[in-house]
Order: C-alpha cells, then sequence, then structure tokens
C-alpha cells in the first residue's frame, strides 16, 4: 500500500500539486486519470522519487519515502517496477538483454541465474523465442510486453505504469490491460496506473483518482464514474470515450 499525504508540488512560483491525499491499494490496479496537465505525470514521478514534493509524505507500507536518504531510497526503488510510456526498450539491446538490465543494475545473480529469471518473465507474459530479437523486430504490442517483463524482473512490490495502451489498437490495449491486472493480483502489487484510456478505466478502475488543475476532483470505481455528479471529471469522460470512438478502425 502506498499513501500519500498533503502532497504539493511546485516549479518556481507555479503550483502543479495542491494538497494530494489519497490511498493506493495493494493487489488492485489503481488508476490516476485527468486532462493533459492535471499534474498525474508530476505526481507519478513524485511516488517513484524523480522528483521531491515540496510538501506532504508518501508512504511505501509506513515507511516514509521522502525523509529517506538516497541509499534508503535505492532499497525501495529495488521493489519499483516500471512501465514507461513506449516501452522505452534500449534500441541496441536485445530483448533478452533488455529484461535483464535491472537484474545487471541491482543484483548480485549470476548470470545463469539472470538468464532464467528471464526466461520465466518472459513466458509470463506470453512471449516464446524472442529472446535474441531486437525492439525494432517486435510489433508495438509485443514491445508493451517485453516491458512489462523487464518491469516484473526483480519481482516487484509496486508497478507503476504510465499510459502503457499508448499507440495500440483496442484489441491489443485488452491484451495488455488483462496482462497488468493478472500480474497485480497474481503477486499482490500495489499498482498504479496513468492513463486516458477509457477503456482502461471501465475495465481495471477497482480505485479512480481524477485529478483537475493539479487537485483531487474526484476518487471511486468504475461502478460509480458515469454516475458521479462532478462536472469536471463528466467533461473528461465524455471528452475521451468520444476521442477514443473517433480513433477507433471502422
Amino acid at each position: 500500500m502506498i499513501e500519500v499525504q498533503h502532497l504539493s508540488k511546485y516549479f518556481g512560483d507555479k503550483q502543479v500539486l495542491f494538497d494530494i491525499s489519497v490511498t493506493f491499494q495493494k493487489g488492485i490496479t489503481n488508476l490516476v486519470i485527468g486532462q493533459s496537465g492535471s499534474g498525474k505525470t508530476v505526481l507519478l514521478k513524485c511516488l517513484v522519487g524523480l522528483l521531491v514534493p515540496d510538501e506532504g509524505r508518501i508512504l511505501y507500507e509506513g515507511v516514509d519515502f521522502t525523509s529517506l536518504n538516497d541509499r534508503e531510497k535505492r532499497e525501495i526503488r529495488k521493489t519499483i517496477g516500471m512501465l514507461f510510456q513506449g516501452s522505452a526498450l534500449f534500441d541496441s539491446m536485445t530483448v533478452e538483454e533488455n529484461v535483464k538490465f535491472p537484474l545487471d543494475l541491482f543484483t548480485q545473480l549470476s548470470e545463469a541465474e539472470k538468464k532464467e529469471r528471464v526466461a520465466f518473465c518472459l513466458q509470463r507474459v506470453n512471449l516464446y523465442n524472442v529472446h535474441k530479437l531486437y525492439p525494432s523486430e517486435l510489433s508495438g504490442g509485443m514491445q508493451k510486453r517485453v516491458g512489462i517483463a523487464r518491469a516484473i524482473a526483480l519481482n516487484p512490490q509496486y508497478l507503476f505504469c504510465d499510459e502503457p495502451n499508448s499507440g495500440l489498437d483496442p484489441k491489443t490495449a485488452i491484451v495488455i490491460d488483462e496482462l497488468i491486472q493478472e500480474i497485480t493480483e497474481e503477486y499482490g502489487i500495489t499498482t498504479i496506473i496513468n492513463t486516458h484510456d477509457m477503456n482502461s478505466v471501465m475495465r481495471l478502475g477497482k480505485n479512480i483518482v481524477f485529478l483537475a488543475d493539479g487537485h483531487v476532483a474526484w476518487q471511486g470505481n468504475n461502478q460509480q464514474i458515469l454516475d458521479a455528479e462532478n462536472e469536471k471529471l463528466r467533461d473528461f469522460v465524455f471528452a475521451n470515450t468520444l476521442l477514443q470512438r473517433r480513433n477507433e478502425p471502422l
């Protein structure tokens, strides 16, 4: 579980997060939604330590991440998996080398143990016989699955996903959503997803946080969102649902 308590963030004189207090539950997919510029990415970067909040606390299982020194933060980062927008695979590395990268960085495993772990992670995301291929030889959906395999290589307690369905067709997006949900529930991970995809929101949204202009404007689940009496949320849902329908193939 991750608890955010009264978090605020400034860039110079501009405040982008205002007194954010939310709890992200273990073993479910927690979604953060909102328009571009609402503060979603800034919040995500604060959660993983890429940005330092100006006020407030972030608690990992009760441990105040914001008060830790660099060495202590590194220990928590070992328990975090990241799935970046666009997968962010290294083009010059094979699939096997990409998935092995965090193992090289954070573990003392032997080369044989690393390769065994890589094989397990690729099998878990339903990829076979791709170890020696390069990212450019894979489809967009396969690249996402390699990104997920890399994100779970260290057997993380926490998984952060930034727009995991960006650039994917609707069928492939469903596959990625289901895979993330399966892994979250199977391993009891605290998963946090930044997304604009309303299909993902309706499929996965057991805990949804809606940000508007840097504030928590609404929080609930996918059963409540369509009936929510929140004008900004309704505008967001309508606009993104309409946009997705326009972009879906005929």
